[in-house]
């Protein structure tokens, strides 16, 4: 018999107005245990971790905390319970420092005042734990998202929680870093505490997890072990089978008409000297480390950013510096690393975001074309099976990774014949990932050029046909698609130049 649960979910629903998130959904935590939780976005995965973290409350069902059935009415009753959540979205103060968002609820005081000697000591323990080496007086707005994941997490670990719930902790987070991470999650393992673990990494699974349960349109499907292989966790989250994780498109890469080109692009302390081309039907991946200048070179292409030298063509025309209108007008669409801050409005509807970069353009007479614009967005919408019950709600009401997706169909819907990818897939369930590759294929057969951004090097490696590697700011080499591999990249995203 097995022992008693830390925490139980029994026979849980939930709904919202008329909208049936959960049903009848039984899961258990487990003291030294790692129960992995998948299933496609909108499966109700958020929802669930919700109800386990105080922010909602079930409509059915019970939840269960050492056997005794409890009541969750907020985030820091669970707390009081040994309950921790790091969420998908960072809950972090920019303005603050990083010590006092760790310490955020309990902040040291000595004779009525802040004890800064606390305050970092205290502070520094908590990123011990994780090995991240950081001033912890540095305002956390200033460290980049792998960073601030880190800083949530370390957070989170120093309430010393009996029961960790981590949605999707790796998401923004290199390779060195997750070992990092899981390396922790081995030690609080070991010392009892059961956790949750959400991840659309479905290569991490076995490496972490105990037992992984599925949810597909807010049912639970099945339990397994985490040794269960890939395609058939796929098939289980979506239920079909799914035969290529990278499918290949047909395009044929023009060698002779290059769509975009970058020359000697420079921004002091972003990038430096910069210079490539890209073809008409090519895919061109962009792989580095964190802190390699990638995303910095994305936006200035886009227009987000200034820069201080060089130019950026498309088909032979110099665009403007910092300017997104005529980055748009010129074809190009980007898809930022950052799509809450970034590329969304969140209190408008899911019409309005896939519509904002055409008004101008389908508008008749210099009046919008309101009727035209949300049959379009409908459209789009259901090519990304954008999961919604109406194309009017708010976007900010959206799952992760259905935002995303509504990100990426404003470019769909523009026609855009240049894409520029920041982590295009970041937060994006398996069977989404293979319909964004698929219509990235659908966008290079036109006759369109991509270049894509991704810490996920098999995401890379499976859709580049040519992998440009930066280190520094600087273009560290190029390899071809059919020749890279993740130990070509990472030798040259890790050594100089010089010494590869």
């Amino acid at each position: 018999m097995s022992p008693q649960p830390l925490m139980t979910l029994d026979r849980v629903s939930k709904s919202f107005g008329p909208v049936q998130v959960i049903t009848d959904v039984t899961l258990e935590v487990h003291a030294g245990k790692v129960q992995v939780l998948l299933g496609e976005n909108g499966a109700g995965k958020s929802t669930l971790i919700k109800m386990m973290s105080g922010i909602h409350q079930p409509d059915g069902g019970r939840i269960l905390v050492d056997g005794r059935e409890v009541t969750i009415p907020s985030v820091t009753a669970a707390e009081e319970l040994g309950i921790a959540t790091i969420h998908q979205e960072l809950n972090l103060v920019g303005s603050l420092s990083v010590a006092e968002n760790v310490m955020m609820g309990r902040i040291p005081t000595r004779f009525g005042l802040v004890d800064r000697k606390a305050l970092r000591r205290q502070a520094e323990a908590a990123l011990a734990t994780i090995g991240l080496d950081v001033d912890v007086m540095t305002p956390v707005s200033s460290l980049g998202i792998a960073r601030q994941q880190l800083v949530e997490i370390a957070k989170a670990l120093s309430q010393e929680a009996r029961i960790l719930i981590l949605d999707e902790p790796t998401a923004a987070l290199t390779r060195h870093e997750t070992e990092a991470l899981f390396r922790v999650v081995a030690d609080l393992r070991a010392r009892g505490v059961g956790m949750l673990f959400i991840s659309h990494h479905l290569d991490e699974i076995a490496e972490i997890g105990d037992t992984v349960a599925v949810l597909r349109d807010g049912h639970f499907v099945a339990e397994v072990p985490a040794t269960t292989p890939e395609q058939e966790l796929v098939g289980l989250m979506v239920g079909r089978s799914i035969e290529e994780q990278y499918p290949s498109g047909t395009a044929v890469v023009d060698t002779a008409s290059e769509v975009l080109q970058v020359e000697h692009l420079t921004s002091a302390g972003r990038f430096e000297d910069v210079s490539f081309s890209v073809r008409a039907g090519e895919i061109v991946g962009v792989a580095g480390l964190v802190g390699a200048g990638r995303t910095e070179l994305v936006r200035a292409i886009a227009g987000a950013d200034g820069y201080d030298s060089g130019t950026v063509r498309v088909r032979g025309q110099v665009l403007p510096k910092k300017s997104v209108a005529a980055a748009v007008r010129a074809g190009i669409g980007h898809v930022p690393e950052d799509r809450k801050a970034q590329g969304l409005v969140l209190g408008a509807s899911v019409n309005d975001n896939l519509g904002y970069a055409t008004l101008a353009s389908t508008a008749r007479g210099g009046l919008v074309d309101f009727a035209g614009q949300k049959r379009r967005a409908e459209e789009v919408a259901n090519r990304l099976r954008i999961r919604m019950h109406d194309i009017g709600q708010p976007i900010g009401s959206l799952s992760g990774g259905n935002q995303q997706k509504a990100v990426f169909g404003r470019w769909i819907l523009a026609g855009s014949s240049v894409l520029l990818l920041d982590e295009p897939t970041r937060g994006v369930d398996v069977g989404a990932k293979v319909e964004i590759y698929e219509l990235i294929n659908t966008i290079t057969a036109a006759g369109g050029a991509v270049v894509m951004v991704s810490s996920e090097l098999p995401e890379v490696l499976g859709m580049s046909d040519r992998v440009l590697v930066m280190r520094d700011g600087r273009i560290a080499g190029e390899i071809p698609g059919a020749e890279a591999t993740e130990d070509r990249v990472m030798n040259l995203a890790a050594r100089d130049v010089e010494t590869v």
